[in-house]
């Protein structure tokens, strides 16, 4: 396949087999060594970010892949270092049309790579709203709710507590909440 992106530095995505985005970001950084590509290919990035995952009540941090599945290069998208690339193990192609691959948008990269070198939390909750609740931590422990809102950002959940004869919304941590 022939590239016609001309001699400019660009990030592409390129597709791979889900799991295996670190062994192709390992293999492709091996493969520009032997090849000779540092003046062609010069990052491969998988993006990730720190999530919080709140499960049964118990909180858990991980590192997690912003977009399973994919690896960014950036890179002169030449034959030579276009072959490099597609020619990797477990790499199934560019992103792009059938017969192009298409480079990202330098804002799109930037805010990729902030999101994935900030120190900036996710919450992944495993709660759904109207799901049925108890607190099992802090004042209002032991009572029973649903789930009015969640706020992942945040980390926070609001629950519709029934008292003095009406659903009073509660706003808690989300480990504080367990589903019944």
């Amino acid at each position: 396949m022939k590239q016609t992106h001309g001699q400019e530095r660009q990030w592409y995505a390129i597709h791979t087999y889900s799991g295996y985005e670190d062994a192709v970001a390992r293999n492709l950084k091996q493969r520009v060594d032997s090849f000779g590509m540092k003046e062609k290919i010069f990052n491969v990035v998988v993006p990730t970010e720190n999530k919080i995952k709140i499960k049964n009540g118990r909180r858990t941090e991980a590192r997690e892949k912003v977009f399973p599945g994919y690896v960014l290069v950036d890179m002169i998208a030449s034959d030579d270092a276009w072959s490099v690339v597609r020619n990797t193990p477990q790499v199934t192609g560019f992103v792009g049309t059938a017969n192009q691959a298409v480079p990202l948008l330098p804002e799109e990269v930037e805010k990729i790579l902030k999101r994935s070198s900030g120190d900036t939390v996710r919450h992944a909750i495993d709660l759904s709203e109207g799901d049925a609740v108890i607190i099992i931590d802090g004042p209002f422990k032991d009572l029973e709710g649903k789930v009015g809102e969640i706020d992942e950002e945040r980390g926070k959940v609001k629950v519709l507590v029934p008292m003095f004869g009406r659903e009073t919304p509660v706003e808690l941590e989300a480990d504080q909440v367990q589903r019944v």
